[in-house]
C-alpha cells in the first residue's frame, strides 16, 4: 500500500512544481508572458488548495511559498522561458515579512538569456500586512522586477491601495469581463484608467473564456489578456506561439519605504509653505478630511496620528468607528495607542523617539482624491485647544502618498482570525488562479456524507477570498453545473449566468450578499460547456465568522426548469384565451 505524502515529505523531496498559463497581447495574440501556477505531487496534495491548507496546518506556509516561487523560476529556466518572455509569480501575503527573495533573485539572474519577473500581489496582502508589503515592493523593484496587483476590482480596497503600490500591471478581476456592465464596473474602470494614465501601467484582463469576454476586455481598456480562450495551463510554453516582449512602464526607483524612518511631516518637500495654528483649528480641518474620506467610501485610505492615546477621545472613537465601517483602510497611531485601538482600526507599537509621537497628521487617499494635514507640535503650554502647531494642508498627490506610506510602513500585521469549526477552512490565494479554494470539512465525515447524498446542489462560497469563490460543492451541484469539481472550485458562481439571465434576479443576489442577508430567487443558469439553459431555484444562507461578520454563504440549488416551463406554457395559454376570436 502506497503511503500518502505529508507536506513535510513534499517540501523535503522538492516535489512542488509549476505549470504555466500564457498572457497575450489582445490586439496581436502574441504571447508576452506566462504566469506560474503551483502544483504538488500527483495525489491528494496535487491541487494548490489542499497543498496550502496542509502547509498552514503544519505551520510551514512560508516554506511552501518559497518552494512555489523557486519551482516557478527553476521551471521557467528548464522550459526555456527566456527573453523576451516575462514570468509572473505570486507571493503569499501571510509570509511577506519572511519571504526569502535572495534565492529567487539568484535564480532569475542566472537564467539563460535573461528573464523579466513580475511579482503578483493579491488583494488579501493589501490590508493584512501593509508594512511588509511596501518593503517587498521596494526590494523587488530594486532588482528590476515588476509589480502586479491581482484581482483589482474584486474589492474596493485594491483601488485605494493602487496609488501606494504604483503597480506596473493592473490585473482586472475576472467579473469585470464576465458580468454585465453596471455602475460598480464603471467606478472600477474610472479608477484603473486614471492610474494607468498617470503611471503608464499596463491593464491585464483575467477570465477571458470566449470571444464576448475578449470584446469586453478590449472595451475596458485592457491590452493584455489571460484565460481559457488562449489555452489551459501547461508544463511549458505554448508550442508554435508567436512571442513578443512585454513593455512595462519605466518606474522611478521606489523609495516610499525610505519614508518609514521619516514622519509624515518630514515628507513635505523642501520649501513647503508652513502656517501656525492652534489645535482648535486643526480639529476642524481633520474632521473635514474625515468627511472627504466618508464621501470616497471603500476606495479610500485614511492614515492618522494622535500624539498620545489621551487625545483619542470618545468622540474621536465614534468618528473613527464610522470611518472603519465606511472606508477601505484606516490606521491611527500615537504614543500609548494599542495596535488595534478599536475593531478594524489598525495601529502600531511606536518606538521611543519616533517623530510620529510629536505630530498631528491626517492623510486621505483615493483614486481621484489626495489631501493631507501634516502638523508638528510647537511645544506650547497652556490650555490644550490653544496649543500651537506648525502645519501644511496639501493636495499634492505625491506628498500625500508619501505621508500615507510613512504611516502604513509602521502598521502592525493584522492578527490571524481563528478558524471556525464545522465549515470549510479558507485557503490562501495562490498561484492557482483567481482564488485558491478551500478543502471541504474533512474533519466532519457525517457532514460530508449527508451533504453528498442530497439531491439538491449544495455549495459554499467564501466572502473572505478574492472574488468570493466556490470552496465546496457536492456531487449534485457538479451535475447541475455540468462540470467536475476541479473546474468549479475557485470560481465565482456568476459563470453559471449568461446574457439571457434576468439582471434583476442577479442584482437581487448581489444586493443580498452585500447586505449579508438571506436570499431566495429563481434565475436562469447554464450547464456545462454547451451552456444548456436551466432554471435554478436558489436559496442563499449567510454564515457568520468568529467576529460576527458574514464570512461564507451556503447555497442550495434546485433545478425547477420543468415547473417554470409549465408555468410559462400555462400563462401563454391564458393569454391566448383572453384574445377575442
Amino acid at each position: 500500500m502506497t503511503s500518502v505524502p505529508s507536506i513535510d515529505d513534499v517540501l523535503r523531496t522538492g516535489t512542488v512544481r509549476s505549470v504555466f498559463q500564457s498572457i497575450v497581447e489582445l490586439d496581436t495574440g502574441r504571447v508576452v508572458a506566462y504566469e506560474a501556477l503551483a502544483r504538488g505531487p500527483e495525489g491528494p496534495l496535487e491541487r494548490p488548495d489542499a497543498l496550502f491548507a496542509a502547509a498552514r496546518a503544519a505551520g510551514r506556509l512560508a516554506d511552501l511559498d518559497a518552494a512555489c516561487r523557486g519551482a516557478a523560476l527553476r521551471g521557467a529556466v528548464q522550459q526555456g522561458l527566456r527573453a523576451p518572455m516575462t514570468l509572473f509569480v505570486n507571493v503569499e501575503p501571510e509570509v511577506l515579512d519572511r519571504a526569502p527573495l535572495a534565492d529567487l533573485l539568484a535564480i532569475a539572474s542566472a537564467a539563460p538569456g535573461g528573464l523579466r519577473v513580475v511579482l503578483e500581489i493579491t488583494e488579501r496582502a493589501l490590508a493584512t500586512r501593509p508594512a511588509e508589503l511596501l518593503r517587498t515592493v521596494e526590494r523587488v523593484r530594486a532588482v528590476g522586477w515588476g509589480v502586479a496587483v491581482d484581482d483589482v476590482g474584486a474589492e474596493a480596497l485594491s483601488l485605494a491601495f493602487m496609488p501606494l503600490l504604483r503597480p506596473d500591471v493592473v490585473k482586472l478581476d475576472l467579473r469585470l469581463v464576465q458580468e454585465r456592465p453596471g455602475p460598480a464596473i464603471a467606478e472600477i474602470m474610472n479608477a484603473v484608467n486614471a492610474h494607468a494614465e498617470r503611471t503608464g501601467a499596463v491593464v491585464l484582463a483575467e477570465g477571458i473564456e470566449h470571444a464576448g469576454h475578449l470584446q469586453t476586455a478590449r472595451a475596458l481598456g485592457a491590452t493584455l489578456g489571460q484565460g481559457w480562450l488562449f489555452g489551459r495551463p501547461g508544463p511549458g510554453p505554448v508550442a508554435g506561439a508567436e512571442t513578443a516582449a512585454l513593455t512595462l512602464p519605466s518606474q522611478r526607483p521606489d523609495t516610499l519605504t525610505d519614508d518609514a524612518d521619516r514622519s509624515p511631516f518630514g515628507c513635505l518637500p523642501t520649501g513647503a509653505a508652513l502656517r501656525s495654528a492652534p489645535k482648535a483649528l486643526l480639529i476642524e480641518l481633520s474632521k473635514q478630511l474625515e468627511r472627504e474620506a466618508l464621501r470616497l467610501g471603500p476606495a479610500s485610505v485614511v492614515a492618522a496620528t494622535f500624539q498620545e492615546a489621551r487625545h483619542f477621545t470618545p468622540s474621536t472613537v465614534a468618528r473613527y468607528r464610522d470611518l472603519v465601517e465606511r472606508t477601505g483602510f484606516v490606521c491611527a497611531l500615537g504614543e500609548g495607542l494599542p495596535v488595534e485601538p478599536l475593531p478594524g482600526l489598525r495601529g502600531a507599537a511606536l518606538a521611543v523617539g519616533d517623530p510620529v509621537r510629536g505630530e498631528w497628521d491626517v492623510a486621505v487617499l483615493g483614486p481621484h482624491f489626495a489631501a493631507a494635514l501634516l502638523a508638528r507640535d510647537l511645544g506650547d503650554g497652556g490650555p490644550d485647544l490653544e496649543r500651537r502647531f506648525e502645519y501644511a494642508l496639501t493636495y499634492d498627490r505625491e506628498t500625500v502618498v508619501r505621508a500615507a506610506a510613512a504611516l502604513l510602513a509602521r502598521v502592525a500585521p493584522r492578527p490571524p482570525a481563528p478558524v471556525e469549526a464545522g465549515l470549510p477552512v479558507p485557503a490562501p490565494r495562490t498561484a492557482a488562479g483567481p482564488a485558491a479554494p478551500a478543502a471541504p470539512p474533512v474533519a466532519d465525515p457525517v457532514w460530508q456524507h449527508a451533504v453528498a447524498a442530497l439531491p439538491s446542489g449544495v455549495c459554499v462560497v467564501d466572502l473572505r477570498l478574492p472574488d468570493q469563490p466556490l470552496v465546496y460543492v457536492n456531487p449534485a451541484f457538479e451535475r447541475l453545473a455540468g462540470l467536475p469539481r476541479a473546474e468549479l472550485l475557485g470560481r465565482n458562481c456568476r459563470f453559471l449566468q449568461g446574457p439571457d439571465t434576468d439582471p434583476v434576479a442577479a442584482a437581487a443576489v448581489r444586493h443580498a450578499v452585500a447586505a449579508g442577508e438571506e436570499c431566495r430567487v429563481t434565475l436562469l443558469n447554464h450547464r456545462g460547456p454547451e451552456r444548456t439553459p436551466w432554471w435554478n431555484e436558489l436559496h442563499l444562507t449567510p454564515v457568520p465568522g468568529p467576529d460576527g461578520a458574514v464570512a461564507q454563504y451556503i447555497g442550495v440549488q434546485v433545478d425547477v426548469t420543468a415547473r417554470v416551463e409549465a408555468e410559462r406554457a400555462l400563462a401563454r395559454e391564458r393569454d391566448r384565451a383572453r384574445v377575442p376570436a
